[in-house]
C-alpha cells in the first residue's frame, strides 16, 4: 500500500470513505508496539490490524489461565491446559484478520532497567497493564525523541477505564473533523465594507466564526472567484467576509465550501499531566466523576506498588486502604476533588475483575486515537478519558461478598464485577439478534465472553441474516475470514463464536425479520425471548423490529454507526419510549425535474446516471419478460392488436423486440447512439427550448445558478472517457441481450474498427414540454400515449419479426443486470463513472473521482472497526442491566464521534403515557385484551370494551379498513355483523390488533387515541398463541 494504486479496496472501500486514501497510506507505513494481552491489548490489537497498519508487535510475558478465557477472545481452552504464552497464543489469531499487516510477538522484559531504544523502530506505543512509573518512564522517552513517538496508555480495572494520549509537543492535525465539507449555492452578495454573503433557498451554512471559506462561479463579483476568506457568522444563512466596497456588483450565482486549516496540537507528558489533567467527560449528568476517577486509579497503582497486588475482591479492609491513598493522592492534586467514598468502594471491590463490554468500548476509543496518531486524520484526546459502568454494580452493593468471590471458572472476571446471580441469569438468557455483520460480530463476541444463553442452563442465542460474506466485509466482521466468501453470515458467525465459548447454544437461521416470515418470527417466539438485539444497516427493517418487540412487550438494544460517529438506544418495556416514538427527518430527494434536465452538484449527475443503469439494464429487460411470460405466443399478440385491444406494454416492448441486437458489433452501434442521445442531442434539445438569453416573467436570466446550460459533446474515439462509457454501455448490452463477446472485442482498435462505420443521424429539435417545475413528481407509470401511426409501425415491426423468423423462444427473453457496485469485473462502475462524468462536464460541474461516485451510486455506509467496537460493547454493558431487571435510572443512552473526540452518555427516553379519561391512561406498552367468538358481533365488542375499560370506542379500524365510523353512510348497519365477518381472518389467525377511539371529553375537540385493542377470535386463542 505505497500508493494509492495499492489500496486493497475490495478489502477496505468503506474504512476508505472514513479515512482517505492519504491516512490509510501513512498507516500502511507505520509500526505499533502494543504491550499486554488482556482484555483491552488483544482489543486494541484486533482493531488495529483490521484497519491496515504496516507493522504491529504484540509484547506480553504472561501465560494464559482460566480466567482469560472471559476476557480474552482469542484465547481458548487449548491454551490454557498448554500453559501457553498469551501473546503465542492471540499471535495467529490476530495475524490472520489482515493479510496486509505484519504481526510479530515479543515476550522480552520491559521493566525500569530496560534499554528503550528499541522503540525508535515504532511511530507508536500502545501500553496496557503496565504499572505507573513503568508508563511515565517510557511516555518521556517517547515524547524526548525527534520526532516523538506517540505514546497511549489504555487499561480497565473492573467497572473503570482510562485512556491517555500524548503525540509530542506540535502534532499537526491534517482534518480535524473527517466531516466533507458542504458546497452551498449563494443568493446574494452584498457589496459594502462588511460585505455579506447569503445562502441560497435559506441553506443553513454550518459555518463557525474564524472558519474560511472559498469561492467559484460568481458572475458580477468575479474578484471572489478561487479566492479564500476569513468568515464571521451573522446567521446560521449568512455571513460577513471583509470589505468587497470596491468590487464589481453581484449579479448572480456562486457556490462556497468550506476551507480546511490543518491545525497543530501540543501534549504534555503524562508526569506534566498528572496533577491538572485535561479531561474529556463522557456523562454530563456526573461531571466530576472522571477527576475523581483519575485520582482513584492514581490510587490504584499506588496501592499495588506497596502491596505487590490488587485490592481482593470485596475485602472491605483492603477498600478502606484504597481510600485512604486517594485522599492522599487528592491533596497531591492541583485542583480540588471531591472524595467520593461509594466509588472508591465500588472500585475497590471489583477493580480485580473485567466488565469485556466496558474494554470493548474503551478498546475501539484507544484504537482510533493509535490511527490518529499514526496519520494526523482527525482530533486526537487531549489528553485523558475516563469512563465508568458504576450502574451496572450500584444495585448489587448489598450482596454477600461470596456472591463475587472466584469458582475457577472462565467468568471469574465478570464475577467479580455483577455477582454468581446475575451471571447465572445471562447463562439463561433468550437472546434474539436481527443482523450478522458487524455490529452483529462485535455482539457475538460480547455475549461471549459474557456467557450470555449457555446450553447447560436452558439459554440460547438465536441470529439471523440472510446475507453472505463478502471480501469488504472482512476489513469490520471480525469472525470472518477469506476462506468464508460467498459462506452465510449467520452460520459463520455462530461457528466462530462458539470457538470463543463452546459452552453457548446458538441457533442461526437465514432469514429476514419482516412480515413475509412472521409464520417463523411468530407470537410464541417472541413469548420464549427475554431480549432483541437489532444489528441492522436500515431504517425500515428497525422500524419493522422495534413493532414486534413492542407488541410482544420485549426489550430491545438497537445502535448504529455511520464513519467514526455511533449511537445506542435501550428500549425497555413500560420504562422507555421505543425506536418508534422519535422519527428522523426523510431525506432530501433531489427534484425530478433536477435529474432530469438541470442538474446542479455531483450527486445530480451520479445519481442519473445510477437511474439510466436501472433504468436501461433492470427495468426494461424485466417488463421485457414479464410481458413475454404473461403473452408466451408472438402470434395472439399480433392477433390482439390488430383487432385493435390495448395491451399494456406492448409498445415499449415490441420497440425493444425490433431493435434489439444480435452481435457484437450492433451492442456497439447501440451504446454509439446513446452517447450522442445523453450527451449531445439532450443538450441541443434543452438549448432549442430554453436558449441562453431565455428570461423568466420577473425579468431574471433562465440560465442562472443554481441551472447551469448544458454544452453538446462531441463523440471523440481517442477521448478515454468516451471510450470508456461506450465499451461499458456496450458490454452491458451484450450481458442483457445475451449476446457473445470476448476481452479482444473491448480493445481500442476492435471499437474503433466497428464504430467507424456506425452512422449517427442528424440531430433535429423537436417541440416537447420539458419540465421545470421543482415540485413536480417523476409519472410512477408512463402511460405512453401511442399514435395510431405508432401503433401501426408497432404492428408492423412485429409482422416483419413473425415473418423473418426473428422471434425464437431465446429473443422474447432478456437477462436483467441488477447493480452491483463492489465487483469491478462486472462493469456496473465503469459505466456509472463515466455517464456521470460525461454528464458533469456537459454541465461544467466538477467531477468526482471514481470512489467518490461508487459511494454516491452504491449509497455505501462509511464504515470502521473501532466504532463497531465501541458501539456493541456500549449495548452489551446495557444487556447486563437488563438481564438485572434494573430501574430506569441505571440505563444509558449514547452518542459518540470518535473523530471529534466526543462521547455523550444520556437517560433514556422515559415513557409517556396518554390520558383518555382522568381515571384511564395508557402507552405505548399498554394493549387491552377482548376475547370473543364466532357469534361475536361489533355491538358485543365495543359493549365488551366498555364493560371491561370503562370507556365506550367511538370508531374501530382494521389496519387501513374502518370497521366502524358511525358518520360514516351504512356504518350503524354493521354493528349487528359479527367480527368474523367484518375482519375476514386468514386462516388459522388467533386473534387481530384493533386500533379504536374514544369520544373526548369537549364537544369540540378530536376523538382520542386509544391503545391497541387485540381482539381474540375464539376463548381459546390465547393460550395456543402463547403456547
Amino acid at each position: 500500500m505505497a500508493n494509492s494504486m495499492d489500496i486493497d479496496d475490495s478489502l477496505y472501500s468503506r474504512q476508505r470513505y472514513v479515512l482517505g486514501d492519504s491516512a490509510m497510506q501513512q498507516m500502511a507505513q507505520s509500526a505499533v508496539f502494543l504491550s499486554g494481552m488482556g482484555a483491552v491489548g488483544v482489543e486494541i490489537a484486533k482493531n488495529i490490524v483490521l484497519a491496515g497498519v504496516k507493522v504491529v508487535t504484540l509484547h506480553d510475558f504472561k501465560q494464559c489461565e482460566v480466567w482469560d478465557l472471559g476476557t480474552n477472545f482469542f484465547i481458548r481452552e487449548e491454551d490454557v491446559h498448554s500453559h501457553k504464552k498469551r501473546v503465542e497464543a492471540v499471535h495467529s489469531r490476530v495475524a490472520e484478520l489482515n493479510p496486509y499487516v505484519q504481526v510479530s510477538v515479543s515476550s522480552d522484559v520491559l521493566d525500569e532497567s530496560t534499554d528503550l531504544s528499541f522503540l525508535n523502530r515504532y511511530q507508536c506505543v500502545v501500553l496496557t497493564e503496565t504499572k505507573l512509573s513503568l508508563q511515565k518512564r517510557i511516555n518521556n522517552f517517547c515524547h524526548s525523541q525527534q520526532p516523538p513517538i506517540k505514546f497511549i496508555v489504555c487499561d480497565v480495572f473492573g467497572i473503570c477505564s482510562q485512556v491517555f494520549c500524548d503525540f509530542g509537543d506540535t502534532f499537526e492535525v491534517s482534518d480535524p473533523t473527517g466531516e466533507e465539507p458542504k458546497e452551498i449555492f449563494i443568493q446574494n452578495i452584498s457589496q459594502e465594507s462588511a460585505g455579506m454573503v447569503t445562502c441560497m433557498d435559506s441553506r443553513t451554512h454550518g459555518l463557525q466564526t474564524g472558519q474560511s471559506v472559498c469561492f467559484r462561479e460568481i458572475n458580477g463579483m468575479s474578484e471572489l472567484n478561487g479566492t479564500i476568506h476569513q468568515v464571521t457568522v451573522l446567521s446560521p444563512y449568512s455571513f460577513a467576509i471583509g470589505d468587497t466596497s470596491s468590487f464589481q456588483p453581484y449579479a448572480h450565482g456562486g457556490i462556497f465550501r468550506l476551507v480546511k486549516i490543518p491545525k497543530t496540537i501540543s501534549f504534555e507528558t503524562m508526569e506534566q499531566q498528572i496533577s491538572d489533567p485535561r479531561l474529556l467527560s463522557p456523562d454530563l449528568s456526573k461531571p466530576e466523576v472522571p477527576l475523581q476517577l483519575h485520582t482513584i486509579m492514581l490510587a490504584l497503582d499506588a496501592f499495588l506498588e506497596q502491596h505487590g497486588r490488587l485490592p481482593n475482591i470485596g475485602c472491605l479492609l483492603d477498600a478502606e486502604l484504597l481510600l485512604k491513598f486517594t485522599e492522599e493522592i487528592i491533596k497531591t492534586l492541583k485542583n480540588k476533588v471531591c472524595l467520593n467514598p461509594d466509588l472508591v468502594r465500588c472500585v475497590s471491590r471489583c477493580a480485580r475483575g473485567c466488565l469485556s463490554p466496558l474494554t470493548a468500548v474503551v478498546g475501539g476509543i484507544a484504537s482510533q486515537e493509535v490511527l490518529k496518531a499514526l496519520t494526523g486524520k482527525f482530533s486526537p484526546l487531549q489528553q485523558w478519558f475516563y469512563l465508568d459502568t458504576v450502574e451496572v454494580i450500584q444495585p448489587l452493593q448489598s450482596l454477600p461478598a461470596e456472591e463475587f468471590a472466584p469458582r475457577g471458572d472462565r467468568y471469574d472476571a465478570l464475577r467479580a464485577c455483577i455477582g454468581e446471580s446475575l451471571c447465572l441469569n445471562l447463562h439463561k438468557f433468550h437472546v434474539f439478534m436481527v443482523g450478522c455483520g458487524a455490529i452483529g460480530c462485535e455482539m457475538l463476541k460480547n455475549l461471549a465472553l459474557l456467557g450470555v444463553g449457555l446450553s447447560k442452563c436452558s439459554g440460547e442465542i438465536c441470529i439471523t441474516d440472510p446475507d453472505l460474506i463478502e471480501k469488504s466485509n472482512l476489513n469490520r466482521q471480525f469472525l470472518f475470514r477469506p476462506q468464508h466468501i460467498r459462506k452465510p453470515k449467520s452460520t459463520t458467525a455462530a461457528e466462530a463464536t462458539l470457538e470463543i465459548n463452546p459452552e453457548l447454544q446458538i441457533d442461526a437461521h437465514l432469514h429476514k425479520v419482516c412480515p413475509a416470515t412472521e409464520d417463523i418470527y411468530n407470537d410464541p417466539f417472541f413469548s420464549r425471548l427475554n431480549l432483541v438485539v437489532t444489528a441492522l444497516d436500515n431504517v425500515e427493517a428497525r422500524r419493522y423490529v422495534d413493532s414486534r418487540s413492542v407488541s410482544n412487550q420485549k426489550a430491545l438494544l438497537d445502535s448504529g454507526t455511520m464513519g467514526s460517529k455511533g449511537h445506542t438506544e435501550i428500549i425497555v418495556p413500560n420504562l422507555t419510549e421505543s425506536y418508534n416514538s422519535h422519527r428522523d427527518p426523510p431525506e432530501e430527494e433531489i427534484p425530478f425535474c433536477t435529474l432530469k434536465s438541470f442538474p446542479a452538484v455531483i450527486e445530480h449527475t451520479i445519481q442519473w446516471a445510477r437511474d439510466k443503469f436501472e433504468s436501461a439494464f433492470t427495468h426494461k429487460p424485466s417488463v421485457y419478460n414479464m410481458f413475454w411470460q404473461s403473452h408466451s405466443s408472438s402470434q395472439n399478440v399480433l392477433q390482439r392488436m390488430m383487432a385493435g385491444e390495448s395491451m399494456e406494454g406492448s409498445f415499449q416492448v415490441i420497440k425493444l423486440l425490433s431493435r434489439r441486437p444480435t452481435q457484437w458489433d450492433h451492442c456497439l452501434a447501440l451504446a454509439r447512439h446513446k452517447f450522442d442521445k445523453y450527451f449531445k442531442r439532450k443538450a441541443l434539445q434543452l438549448l432549442h427550448s430554453f436558449p441562453l438569453d431565455t428570461r423568466l416573467k420577473d425579468g431574471s436570466l433562465f440560465w442562472q445558478s443554481p441551472k447551469r446550460p448544458p454544452s453538446p459533446i462531441e463523440f471523440d474515439l481517442n477521448d478515454q472517457l468516451h471510450f470508456s462509457f461506450v465499451a461499458s454501455a456496450a458490454r452491458l448490452f451484450a450481458e442483457m441481450y445475451n449476446v457473445p463477446y470476448s476481452e479482444k472485442n473491448l480493445s481500442y482498435e476492435s471499437v474503433s474498427s466497428v464504430l467507424a462505420a456506425v452512422e449517427v443521424p442528424e440531430y433535429k429539435p423537436a417541440e416537447k414540454h420539458i419540465e421545470t417545475d421543482e415540485n413536480a413528481k417523476k409519472p410512477e407509470q408512463i402511460k405512453v400515449t401511442v399514435s395510431s401511426e405508432e401503433e401501426r409501425e408497432a404492428i408492423s415491426q412485429l409482422q416483419e419479426a413473425i415473418n423473418s423468423d426473428f422471434i425464437t423462444p431465446e429473443r422474447l427473453h432478456m437477462t436483467p443486470l441488477y447493480f452491483e457496485k463492489d465487483d469491478d469485473s462486472n462493469g456496473h462502475m465503469d459505466f456509472v463513472a463515466a455517464a456521470s462524468a460525461l454528464r458533469a462536464h456537459m454541465y461544467a460541474i466538477e467531477a468526482a473521482d471514481r470512489l467518490q461516485t461508487k459511494r454516491i451510486a452504491g449509497k455505501i455506509i462509511p464504515a470502521i472497526a473501532t466504532s463497531t467496537a465501541a458501539v456493541a460493547g456500549l449495548v452489551a454493558l446495557e444487556l447486563i442491566k437488563i438481564a438485572g431487571g434494573y430501574g430506569f435510572e441505571s440505563f444509558k443512552n449514547c452518542f459518540f464521534n470518535l473523530a471529534i473526540p466526543v462521547m455523550v452518555l444520556t437517560e433514556t427516553a422515559r415513557v409517556k403515557r396518554t390520558q383518555i379519561r382522568d381515571d384511564i391512561s395508557f402507552s405505548i406498552w399498554d394493549r387491552w385484551t377482548i376475547f370473543g367468538h364466532e357469534d361475536f358481533t361489533l355491538s358485543d365488542f365495543i359493549h365488551a370494551v366498555r364493560e371491561k375499560y370503562g370507556i365506550e370506542p367511538t370508531m374501530v379500524v382494521h389496519g387501513v379498513k374502518m370497521l366502524y365510523v358511525p358518520v360514516m353512510p351504512g356504518h350503524n348497519k354493521r354493528l349487528k355483523l359479527t367480527m368474523h365477518k367484518l375482519i375476514k381472518p386468514s386462516a388459522g389467525r388467533k386473534y387481530v390488533d384493533l386500533t379504536v377511539s374514544f369520544a373526548p371529553d369537549a364537544d369540540d375537540d378530536e376523538d382520542l387515541p386509544g391503545p391497541p385493542v387485540r381482539y381474540y377470535l375464539s376463548r381459546g386463542s390465547q393460550s395456543d398463541e402463547t403456547a
